[in-house]
């Protein structure tokens, strides 16, 4: 019997769920496979930590790798009831990743210094180039900027040109660490910043869900909808007296309630 580890990625859906991911298999130090429904990041995970990790391209084919009678953790909005009823009969046990799941790897909680005073992370997606699109709700803080992992050359260069520093992809955990203000519609970005001591504004893109709202008032965490400029820059001017919650490691706590779900 094996266990599997699927995340749905994408260039049109981030990687969320893959940091999560991640940051899961480095706690339960398991013998699982990550299954990820693009090649390309599969082929990354490995600098992830994360030793063994395939590309399945879509949801269905979890069925051409796995075996009937293995094990699936599964942390993916795409599928309907069918398929669930389905994937409940095919596995031995079937765990679900609920959206607003908190699971934040160790590495986050080292503090440092924050050397960079604002920096802007749309997501590691973006197929509309919404970014470029609306600037002006940003360019007037004169941000660092976070490029996105599955973001066109071209677009990378354009944005390049525009922001006073990027940050590439591989440079992504020096980024959250540095960062004091971070502005993001990534939710994994915005609780790995608050874990590592930084002030994370959320911004809410439409294409993107809105399961981590509640999460985020519980946290103090402001959010910022409908790219409302003069709502972030009063947030900006009053960072100070924002009471962000202070966030602990749960990174084992999520790896024991598998363990409690599964046999690992």
């Amino acid at each position: 019997m094996k266990t599997y580890y699927y995340v749905h990625t994408g260039h049109r859906i981030g990687l969320d769920r893959f940091r999560r991911a991640a940051a899961a298999l480095k706690c339960l130090e398991a013998d699982i496979t990550l299954l990820c429904s693009d090649f390309r990041i599969a082929q990354e995970a490995r600098s992830f930590g994360i030793d063994k990790a395939v590309g399945i391209d879509v949801v269905r084919n979890i069925a051409n790798i796995a075996q009937k009678g293995d094990q699936l953790i599964l942390d993916s909005a795409e599928v309907n009831p069918i398929m669930l009823e389905d994937m409940k009969n095919f596995f031995s046990k079937l765990y679900i990743v609920e959206n607003d799941t908190i699971v934040i790897a160790d590495k986050y909680f080292e503090k440092q210094e924050k050397s960079v005073a604002i920096s802007y992370f749309f997501g590691d997606d973006d197929y509309e180039k919404d970014l470029v699109k609306n600037l002006s709700f940003i360019q007037e803080l004169n941000p660092n900027l976070q490029l996105g992992y599955y973001y066109f050359l071209d677009y990378e260069a354009q944005l390049q040109k525009t922001f006073k520093h990027c940050y590439e992809f591989e440079e992504y955990d020096e980024m959250i660490m540095q960062t004091n203000i971070l502005i993001t519609a990534s939710p994994q970005a915005v609780l790995e910043s608050l874990a590592s001591g930084g002030k994370p504004i959320y911004f809410q893109r439409e294409d993107y869900t809105n399961d981590f709202q509640e999460q985020f008032e519980k946290l103090g965490i402001p959010v910022i909808k409908n790219y409302d400029k003069s709502a972030l820059l009063t947030l900006i001017n009053h960072i100070n007296e924002i009471k962000y919650e202070q966030i602990t490691p749960n990174c084992y706590n999520f790896s024991r309630l598998l363990k409690e779900n599964l046999i690992l």
